[in-house]
C-alpha cells in the first residue's frame, strides 16, 4: 500500500513546499491538492515543492477537459513535470462540478473526452511531433520538443460503471472518490472484468482511493471536523449513494436536509440542521476515518481492509494541522501497514 496526502488547496506555494518535504520524509508517495475554482493554480502551486523535493510526486486532482483544454493541460502538467524532474502526476475527471460548474460548463460525452483528454496527455509527453484529430479535443501542429523528462503519471478520476469500464482499457491507474472497502472490492472486480476483455495485464496498474482523515485528539473533534466537510463527501448525495451505508429510513432525513448541508460547509460550522447528531455521527464514521488518536488501530484495520480489497494506493485527504496529521501517518500508520 502506498500513501499520498491531499492538502487545503488554499495553501501558500511555500507552505505545500514544506508539507510535501515532510511527507517524503515519512516515505509518502505522493502530494496533491484538489483542483478548486477559487484556489490557487494547482500547477504553479507546486513549483516550490518540485524545487525542494527529490522523490514525492506532486500534482492536481481532479482536473476536467470542460474547464481546461486538454492541450493546455498537458503544458502545465509538463511544464510542473519539467521543474519535478518528472514527478508530476494529475487525476483526469469528467466531472461538471466545482471549476466546470461555476465556468457555466456542462460535461457531455464524458467517456470519450476523458479518454481523449488522456490521450493527448500522453502523447505530449513522448516530445514528439503530435497531430491528435479526435472527436471532441484537437492538437494539431504541436511539437512539445522541449520535453525531456520521463512522463508524468497520469490516473482517470472514476466511480460509476461505464466510466470505470472504460478506464481500465486504457488508463495508467483510477482515482476513486470516498468509497468504503467493499466498494472497493465492486470496483476491482468490474476493472478487472473490463481489462480481460481486452487481454490487458498490467501489474503496473494503481488504483487510488481519496479518502477524508479526520483523526484527532478526542472523537468529538474529529466528528465535530467531519460534519463541517461533509457537503463535500460523496457519501450523502443521492446521485453517489452507494447502499449500505446507513439505512435508507436514516439517508431519506440526510436528503431532506441537504441544503443545510451545504449550509454548514459554507459557514465551515460542525452544526447541521434537521440532522440528529447520531445520523450524522455515524454517516461520517462509515465514511471517513474519524477517530480519537487512542482508536488510532480501528483506522489502521480500515486501511488493511482497503488493501485487501484492491486497493493499492490510497490518498488521505488532510484538514485543520496538516504537520500533525502528516506525523501520526508517517509515524504509527505507515509502519504498521508496510
Amino acid at each position: 500500500m502506498k500513501f499520498h496526502i491531499i492538502l487545503e488547496a488554499n495553501n501558500s506555494p511555500e507552505r505545500v513546499a514544506e508539507l510535501a518535504r515532510l511527507a517524503e520524509g515519512y516515505g509518502m508517495s505522493g502530494i496533491w491538492v484538489s483542483n478548486m475554482h477559487d484556489a490557487r493554480d494547482p500547477f504553479v502551486l507546486f513549483t516550490e515543492a518540485a524545487r525542494t523535493t527529490e522523490h514525492i510526486r506532486l500534482g492536481p486532482v481532479a482536473v476536467s477537459p470542460y474547464e481546461l483544454h486538454p492541450l493546455k493541460m498537458a503544458n502545465s502538467l509538463l511544464t510542473l513535470n519539467e521543474i519535478a524532474g518528472g514527478r508530476a502526476q494529475i487525476g483526469v475527471s469528467a466531472g461538471d462540478g466545482g471549476t466546470a460548474m461555476a465556468m457555466g460548463f456542462k460535461a457531455k460525452r464524458r467517456l470519450r473526452a476523458v479518454r481523449e483528454c488522456v490521450e493527448i496527455i500522453e502523447a505530449a509527453a513522448t516530445g514528439e511531433p503530435i497531430r491528435y484529430d479526435g472527436q471532441m479535443y484537437k492538437a494539431l501542429y504541436y511539437h512539445p520538443s522541449w520535453v525531456t523528462q520521463p512522463a508524468p503519471k497520469v490516473y482517470v478520476c472514476a466511480g460509476g460503471p461505464q466510466m470505470l469500464a472504460s478506464s481500465a482499457k486504457y488508463a495508467q491507474g483510477i482515482f476513486l472518490g470516498d468509497h468504503l472497502p467493499e466498494h472497493v472490492a465492486a470496483v476491482n472486480e468490474t476493472i478487472r472484468g473490463a481489462q480481460a476483455e481486452v487481454g490487458r495485464q498490467d501489474d503496473d496498474f494503481r488504483l487510488l482511493n481519496f479518502w477524508a482523515w479526520h483523526v484527532k485528539e478526542s472523537r468529538e473533534d474529529a466528528r465535530a471536523e467531519a460534519r463541517m466537510w461533509l457537503a463535500v463527501r460523496v457519501t450523502p448525495w443521492p446521485v453517489y449513494y452507494h447502499r449500505g451505508i446507513l439505512p435508507d429510513t436514516d439517508m431519506q432525513v440526510v436528503w431532506d436536509n441537504l441544503p443545510a448541508i451545504n449550509q454548514a460547509f459554507f459557514h465551515k460550522s460542525p452544526d447541521i440542521k434537521g440532522i440528529p447528531r447520531d445520523i450524522l455521527d455515524r454517516l461520517v464514521d462509515r465514511c471517513s476515518s474519524t477517530a480519537s488518536i487512542a482508536e488510532l488501530d480501528t483506522e489502521i484495520d480500515r486501511i488493511r481492509q482497503f488493501e485487501a480489497a484492491g486497493l493499492t494506493d490510497i490518498a488521505l485527504r488532510i484538514y485543520a494541522n496538516p504537520d500533525d496529521s502528516i506525523r501520526l501517518i508517517g509515524e504509527r500508520v505507515m509502519p504498521a501497514l508496510n
